[in-house]
């Protein structure tokens, strides 16, 4: 049952469920908890001994938050997993999930400048306590370090191009808004206009929130807070984020010293994977939900 939503229709809904391997015991991490879908999944398979610890940094979240005495809400970002479960007192949990996408709701809220559709202020952060804002970092960054977010988190095609000009620009025109900034780029946009401030837009709301920095934090301590057999199931939306997902699977546990032909250290295989390939939405899916077509869900098992 796909539950329905004004502020976010979850993704992969009955596929991230289902391959939790849900006990009814069980203590289960949903790390984006958002409009609460997946987290209403989670609970609805839970008995009153089970618990959910839901994580959210952005404080429209917590408007969603069901009253259910099994339900322990984090308003902080999961790169901080392993720090709250202490606190909480729960060293260890029977699954993790996490869904990276960004919330319909966000995007359709102009004030919070994720859309290229309205206008709004440069701003882009999911944790209005955090101080970089999309702004700062176009009026304050260096043309390579520009070119740097422009190639790697947008794969913008003329990435080079665009930082030099955003440099030479900036001081002369002022970015008050989305609608400025669009202006400002209309001379360099290559191709598709709506597609090229996507990638643009999306590289910004990565590099203001470290994204990329939170997963791997986060992956990082899987090892340490996933039970044997306990299952992470992960949903990405671009290639960035399903490669750094991917390859940890592959490598967790594996020495350090692999590459050193001298060491003696053994290999220690943490994580097996249960699908070969990522899960996909089906074709029921991709017609209700547009934005579900770059999804792809991967999952994995601790040994």
């Amino acid at each position: 049952m796909q539950p329905e939503s004004s502020y976010h229709v979850p993704v992969l809904f009955n596929e991230a469920i289902d391959a939790l391997n849900i006990q009814p015991n069980g203590v289960y991490v949903d790390c984006t908890f958002g409009g609460g879908g997946h987290a209403k999944g989670i609970l609805e398979k839970l008995s009153e001994a089970g618990r959910l610890i839901a994580f959210d940094q952005d404080a429209d979240a917590q408007q969603n938050i069901q009253a259910d005495e099994r339900l322990i809400f984090v308003p902080h970002n999961f790169r901080h997993l392993q720090r709250f479960l202490k606190l909480h007192q729960y060293e260890n949990v029977n699954g993790v999930l996490a869904d990276l996408g960004v919330s319909s709701f966000q995007f359709n809220e102009a004030e919070r400048g994720f859309s290229t559709r309205f206008n709004g202020p440069l701003d882009m952060r999911m944790d209005k306590r955090t101080e970089k804002t999309a702004a700062q970092v176009l009026m304050q960054y260096s043309e390579p370090q520009l070119h740097k977010l422009f190639e790697q988190y947008g794969e913008v095609s003329n990435s080079k191009t665009l930082a030099r000009h955003i440099v030479q620009q900036r001081g002369t025109m002022p970015l008050k808004d989305i609608a400025s900034f669009k202006l400002m780029l209309q001379p360099v946009v290559k191709g598709n206009p709506n597609k090229y401030f996507a990638q643009v837009f999306q590289a910004l709301r990565i590099e203001v929130n470290d994204e990329m920095g939170a997963l791997n934090e986060m992956l990082g301590q899987l090892p340490g807070v996933l039970l044997p057999h306990a299952r992470v199931a992960i949903i990405t939306f671009h290639s960035i984020e399903d490669r750094i997902v991917k390859n940890f699977f592959k490598q967790a546990g594996t020495s350090e010293d692999e590459n050193n032909p001298f060491s003696t250290a053994q290999k220690q295989t943490v994580f097996k994977t249960v699908y070969k390939k990522p899960v996909t939405p089906g074709e029921e899916e991709l017609k209700r939900n547009p934005r579900s077509r770059s999804a792809k869900l991967r999952v994995a098992e601790k040994i």
